[in-house]
């Protein structure tokens, strides 16, 4: 039930990024990638809305939670995700977890899209 409840939500959130990316396009053409930019930065507010209304009301149920954050805003943008788990190592005051994650995702996650690229570029195929 739990995995429905995320993969509804999902679809929600994935149908959502893709009317703002259609969106923006329309609106300012594909020269800068302001589509992306404008999800990742309401998905991020969005999570911090919600992280706040859960840690302050109780009786939100699980399955809830569940449909709005790992659901509807993981499908809306993962970057959300990233956002509130770098705000939570800031609030611990785990100041050098939080930069080394920082800076590991997005080093490494863009590398890891280049690696993909060269692969394929190299003959289409794994090695």
């Amino acid at each position: 039930m739990l995995y429905l409840i995320v993969f509804l939500g999902a679809g929600i959130g994935g149908a959502l990024r893709h009317g703002a990316n259609v969106g923006a396009a329309r609106l300012f053409g594909y020269g800068f990638p302001l589509g992306t930019l404008f999800v990742n930065l309401a998905g991020s507010f969005a999570m911090g809305l919600l992280a706040g209304y859960f840690a302050y009301r109780t009786g939100v149920s699980q399955h809830m939670r569940l449909f709005l954050t790992t659901g509807v805003l993981g499908g809306f943008t993962t970057f959300s995700a990233f956002s509130l788990d770098t705000a939570v190592l800031i609030e611990r005051h785990a100041y050098g977890q939080a930069a080394a994650y920082v800076l590991t995702s997005v080093i490494i996650s863009i590398a890891a899209v280049f690696v993909g690229l060269a692969l394929f570029r190299t003959g289409g195929h794994l090695p």
